[in-house]
């Protein structure tokens, strides 16, 4: 399907906003993320896989990150063409296996666990793609250390987000209120 949309920008986030309408045409009754492939039409030869991500009232966005940015050499404000299509060969799941140190540890740590089994798949997925990416086995054991302590209820900074701080601010809270 081709679209000729503005990039847009929320937040720090730009992206191209499809109409419920478009959506459909890609995909018919589809819900959640979408796996679509694109193209910026005459701006770049490079074939992008992304996920349209819904928007509350039956849009949908199509982020472009820096680097789809670059390569399109598109901007904020640009208006493009864009040719989308639905991803036939897209698979759930996770894309990196879970590393065999990660999953030993976590079945010897029951609450670490548990804490993993509580995580939505894409969380768990951001996880283990954030274990593939990382480069030296110092970096590995440092990390699996982390993962283990935030999921096992720990309060500590992994993976660029402070985990576990909503307890924190309710036991606050607890101890304002009962004082």
């Amino acid at each position: 399907m081709l679209i000729r949309a503005r990039v847009r920008i929320i937040g720090v986030n730009p992206h191209i906003l499809l109409t419920s309408k478009q959506v459909s045409e890609i995909r018919k009754d589809w819900r959640g993320p979408m796996p679509v492939w694109f193209l910026v039409v005459g701006r770049s030869e490079s074939l992008w896989s992304v996920n349209l991500m819904p928007v509350r009232d039956g849009t949908f966005r199509l982020y472009l990150n820096g680097t789809i940015r670059k390569a399109s050499r598109v901007a904020v404000g640009d208006v493009v063409s864009i040719e989308v299509w639905f991803d036939e060969e897209y698979r759930g799941g996770p894309l990196h296996p879970m590393p065999s140190r990660f999953a030993e540890e976590l079945e010897r740590n029951a609450d670490a666990m548990r804490g993993w089994m509580a995580l939505s798949p894409s969380r768990q997925k951001e996880i283990l793609r954030y274990f593939a990416g990382l480069k030296s086995e110092a970096a590995r054991e440092r990390n699996l250390s982390k993962a283990l302590h935030v999921l096992s209820g720990g309060r500590a900074r992994f993976m660029g987000r402070s985990w576990n701080e909503e307890d924190k601010k309710i036991n606050a809270l607890r101890t304002q209120n009962n004082a």
